[in-house]
């Protein structure tokens, strides 16, 4: 093994390996070290993302909802179908097919550019230096002139449920379910929460989903907020807030669970309990105490704008720094930071336009302010709703839930944000993320020509309707915040 390197990556994930690819891509020579071992047994790139997180929930998803579509909503197409049947084991083979498509085709990237994956776990030291930990344990020290901390992130465990082989279990082991549980809890109501329970809830689970707080997903507009969490009961999850679970243990074949909520103390059995409290950085035992890389309060690297610690050379992306944990995130800063060590001192994330998504259905999306952060940063604000209810495309398509809304500011015709709630949610919100990089005004959007018939007509009539312009809905008078 080569000890020559320009950047040495810790971390094979989506931040980790596209720094590493456009590091290569500029000339520099890169190692990347990754101590993943995948499914097969053998060691894998991609990190969470590829291997037990975006990637497999997405196809669980995608197959979940065909599953549901084709046993109750094909009907109405005229489309008869009898004996509908689900084989789980199926299902999870085509997931992990999917996976191994992937991460195989990270190695071949790496080969591609000439990147040396070390597989094994890195350290740093001081001085820039860098112990690598092979994974037959043998070490060697590595003297790069840069360093890239791209470890990721981790799975969040609370004492009260402490996991177990597979009744309790976390967002990893929620994906591997072999049957369809009978009943099935959930303590959390987030982004991964409101997945999984979706996945397990469509392929036939009863699902109780615990929330501690009092609002349901808090990081949403809460008009699109409310109407998403209703949808979702329809759908068949039980969403309790200010739910705090205070005990869960497991019984024989059953998870015994106990909450404390307004009412007082409830109690509940389930088959299985999937803990999805939210992700911590993997900053433990990631560098030795003199690396002189800081850590803030919450454990994660603290960072400047452009992922630099206060050690020269030495970066820090992802899920180990500040702002959401998204792999595009992840990714958008590992580009970045390539290209500061390839001297292209201008390279930047826009973290004002970092889009989120929920792989619900329908989806949930949104990018910049939400109207109640607009105008708790002082702005003065105006904003305009469509729904997909009366537009032509989502009616011939039998997929017409949701909405898109508008958040904007008066003084400027800035858009400062669009959430939707609907069909194809997470592609749509793009539109307005590139308008929001160029400084688009909200008139700009009302000026252009939208194919029809279209989901991106919603998009159009949702701008038209901040100023009262909306064709295909009848107009009230506009009040500004």
């Amino acid at each position: 093994m080569s000890q020559d390197f320009d950047v040495v990556v810790i971390g094979g994930g989506p931040g980790g390996y596209e720094a590493a690819i456009r590091a290569a891509q500029l000339g520099l020579r890169v190692a990347c070290i990754e101590k993943r071992i995948g499914k097969q047994g053998k060691p894998a790139l991609g990190g969470t993302c590829l291997n037990v997180g975006c990637i497999p929930s997405k196809a669980l998803l995608d197959s979940s909802h065909r599953y549901v579509e084709t046993r109750d909503h094909l009907a109405v197409h005229g489309i008869k179908v009898d004996g509908v049947s689900l084989d789980v084991s199926v299902m999870q083979q085509r997931k992990d097919k999917v996976v191994e498509q992937l991460t195989s085709g990270v190695a071949q990237l790496f080969k591609g550019n000439k990147i040396e994956w070390l597989q094994g776990s890195g350290r740093l030291l001081a001085g820039k230096q860098v112990e690598f930990t092979a994974l037959d344990g043998s070490q060697q020290i590595l003297k790069p002139q840069h360093v890239i901390l791209a470890a990721g992130s981790e799975p969040v465990t609370i004492p009260v449920a402490p996991l177990t082989a597979d009744r309790i279990v976390d967002s990893t082991g929620a994906l591997e379910f072999q049957e369809v549980p009978r009943r099935l809890g959930i303590i959390g109501a987030g982004v991964i929460g409101l997945e999984l329970g979706s996945v397990w809830r469509r392929l036939g689970a009863e699902v109780v989903v615990l929330e501690a707080l009092d609002s349901f997903v808090p990081v949403l507009d809460r008009q699109i907020a409310k109407e998403t969490q209703k949808i979702l009961t329809q759908q068949g999850l039980e969403i309790r807030l200010q739910a705090r679970v205070t005990g869960a243990k497991v019984e024989g074949d059953e998870v015994q669970v106990v909450w404390m909520d307004p009412e007082g103390e409830k109690k509940a059995s389930f088959d299985r309990l999937i803990v999805a409290v939210g992700r911590r950085p993997c900053t433990a035992g990631l560098m030795a105490p003199e690396s002189g890389v800081e850590l803030d309060e919450r454990r994660f690297i603290r960072v400047d704008a452009q992922c630099r610690t206060g050690v020269p050379g030495i970066y820090a992306i992802g899920d180990l720094v500040r702002g959401p944990m998204l792999a595009h995130k992840a990714m958008e800063e590992g580009v970045m930071v390539a290209e500061l060590i390839a001297g292209h001192q201008g390279a930047q994330v826009n973290y004002d336009t970092i889009i989120g998504v929920i792989y619900t259905h329908p989806e949930v999306a949104w990018v910049g302010l939400s109207e109640e952060q607009a105008i708790a940063q002082g702005f003065k604000v105006k904003t305009g709703s469509f729904a997909f209810a009366v537009n032509g495309r989502a009616l011939a398509s039998q997929d017409s839930q949701g909405m898109a809304k508008f958040v904007v500011d008066v003084a400027t015709d800035r858009i400062l944000g669009l959430h939707i709630l609907g069909p194809s949610a997470g592609d749509l919100v793009h539109q307005a993320m590139i308008a929001m990089e160029f400084g688009a005004s909200i008139e700009d959007l009302q000026l252009m020509v939208f194919a029809h018939p279209t989901l991106s007509e919603v998009i159009h009539e949702a701008a038209l309707s901040v100023d009262g312009r909306a064709i295909h809905a009848i107009q009230r008078k506009k009040r500004e915040q």
